[in-house]
């Protein structure tokens, strides 16, 4: 059977691999502190399988957890020239293999689909061949695999240090904004767990008169919106703000819809995605990509498409949430 924690292992691996190259590269003058980096967010993906069977503490996670925070907050985290193509080189190769450089993309997605909806009934001695519950997640993984293979291949390359120096390069460019979401979806778990979303609500229950139904929706989107921003995950604000606002004044004390409150609720946390930096995923990794000279030119371009949005999310559930 193959486990999903092979994966995770192999994530790791590759990041310590390339935390080894970002030791060696000269040309980084940061290279300790940006191999430090990558280094522990690789030993923390292999050494968490202990962790969850309980064969080892949790605490050093804690602790690479702060200092990978703390190696990103002092910005002592850089980018170097990783070895690979020249720029000459890899605009020649793109106007030579035009559409089909995307065929080791669309790879990814096809495996996925194939093992989350067929091979997950493949079964050997017995067993099934993909981890149960986990095939999705395992055909991502073997979709990885198959789209380097099936890329390789295609490029006629046939040293796996390669793609490695390519993916460093990468990695590189995206730094610790790669790592953010996961970070700030931890922090929207740990505010829940606190019970600040209780704590909302009893304030707002007491600010807000009974029958305000419409003003209770504005407030319930606009917080979703400016929770979304400042944690960066409408998955992490939904819900803080829900068992807020959401639940206990639209819910239970104005007898709205609850299919509408939380649909267009999320729809109004999506605005706020739109307008942070926090969003990394979305906003920052992907200028850093295309490296762009204005890293904040995504976020201005979609804030009028974020404010038209949020006001259509509040009339939308004014409207049918009643």
């Amino acid at each position: 059977m193959i486990k999903a924690e092979w994966f995770y292992w192999l994530v790791g691996a590759v990041f310590i691999v390339m935390a080894l190259q970002m030791f060696r590269d000269t040309t980084n003058p940061k290279r300790y502190g940006t191999g430090a980096f990558w280094g522990l967010l690789g030993i923390c993906f292999v050494y968490s399988t202990w962790v969850v069977n309980k064969q080892a503490p949790a605490q050093p996670l804690g602790v690479a957890v702060l200092v990978i925070a703390a190696l990103a907050g002092f910005g002592l985290t850089g980018r170097g020239t990783a070895e690979g193509t020249a720029p000459e080189q890899r605009e020649a190769s793109a106007a030579r293999y035009g559409n089909k450089l995307f065929i080791p993309a669309l790879c990814i997605p096809v495996v996925a689909v194939l093992c989350s909806v067929l091979v997950k009934r493949w079964h050997i001695n017995g067993m099934p061949l993909l981890e149960k519950d986990s095939e999705t997640l395992l055909g991502l993984g073997i979709g990885s695999l198959v789209a380097l293979v099936v890329g390789m291949i295609l490029l006629r390359e046939r040293r796996v240090s390669v793609p490695l120096h390519a993916g460093r390069s990468m990695l590189e460019s995206m730094g610790w904004a790669l790592v953010l979401p996961q970070m700030l979806a931890i922090l929207g778990a740990i505010f829940a767990t606190a019970g600040v979303g209780d704590q909302i609500g009893k304030i707002t229950t007491h600010l807000l008169p009974d029958g305000q139904k419409y003003t209770a929706v504005a407030v319930y989107c606009i917080g979703m919106a400016l929770f979304t921003v400042i944690m960066g995950n409408a998955f992490a604000a939904f819900p803080v703000m829900t068992a807020a606002v959401g639940w206990p004044v639209l819910i239970e004390q104005a007898h709205a819809n609850p299919a509408v409150v939380l649909a267009v609720g999320m729809l109004a946390g999506f605005c706020g995605t739109l307008l942070t930096p926090m969003a990394a995923n979305f906003n920052l990794v992907p200028a850093a990509l295309l490296e762009l000279k204005d890293t904040y030119g995504p976020i201005k371009a979609q804030a009028p498409t974020a404010v038209a949005m949020l006001a259509c999310s509040i009339a939308i559930m004014s409207v049918f949430a009643f």
